[in-house]
């Protein structure tokens, strides 16, 4: 078994993931991430990003393959540790805001903070902090059910940063929201990502998105490729202008 580079917070070889239908999810992706990078997962619909989410963050098994932490096996842990490790060490956002319906909106964004035994007042601080940043400190008394969709996806990011995760994991985060407030959020997290040294995992079919990470890796069919655009041809060729073409790596 080798061991990840040092300077990988999180590492990952030869992964490999099918779905229950036969389909296959990941067919051997590697890949390594360095502490407080912001790397970009990219690639359209059925690619394989969220998967690729999932087994980092330890959410689901890899079927094949090594996935390590801060140079832990997670692929050799069992359940409780990973959930552990999810509580503890990583955040998750989600394309969906799900909140829970009897907490208020501050409640809901202090909640993993007081989940890890954090008292409830300095949690309370940390998550009205995080949701002033994101234009929603003055909806903090209010339930879910009281909030517009992208104001409840708000919610859900400042949970996410609220206990300044080692790993942020980011899958379509800003899916929900109007085009004119995605610049913000994301601005909102990748700054606030870089200040407190949080690496983020982001999975986007969308290229502004990705433009904002330090690196991209694209996904096609469950595979790493590289993206090599050619060219445009002359006016006498019939091929398409500014082809590209994907290599599988």
């Amino acid at each position: 078994m080798e061991a990840p580079p040092d300077n990988d917070v999180l590492w990952a070889r030869a992964l490999h993931y099918t779905h229950r239908d036969g389909s296959p999810a990941l067919s051997g992706v590697s890949l390594g991430v360095q502490e407080g990078e912001i790397l970009a997962v990219g690639g359209p619909r059925g690619s394989g990003k969220t998967t690729l989410l999932h087994c980092l963050s330890g959410l689901l098994p890899a079927q094949r393959g090594e996935v390590w932490f801060n140079s832990a096996p997670v692929h050799t842990m069992g359940p409780t540790a990973r959930e552990r490790l999810r509580r503890d060490r990583f955040g998750w956002i989600d394309p969906a805001p799900v909140l829970v319906p009897e907490l208020n909106v501050w409640e809901n964004a202090a909640l993993p903070l007081m989940l890890r035994g954090t008292g409830r007042r300095r949690a309370k601080v940390a998550a009205l902090e995080w949701l002033e940043r994101l234009d929603v400190g003055d909806r903090s008394r209010r339930r879910p059910h009281e909030l517009t969709h992208p104001e409840r996806q708000r919610v859900c990011i400042a949970r996410a940063l609220a206990p300044s995760p080692t790993v942020l994991f980011a899958d379509e985060p800003t899916a929900p929201l109007h085009r004119q407030d995605r610049a913000h959020v994301l601005r909102t997290l990748t700054t606030a990502a870089r200040s407190h040294g949080i690496t983020v995992v982001l999975a986007t079919a969308d290229a502004d998105t990705a433009a904002l990470a330090d690196r991209t890796v694209s996904l096609l069919d469950g595979r790493r490729v590289n993206t090599v655009h050619l060219p445009p041809v002359q006016e006498s060729q019939p091929a398409a202008r500014g082809a590209a073409c994907s290599l599988s790596v």
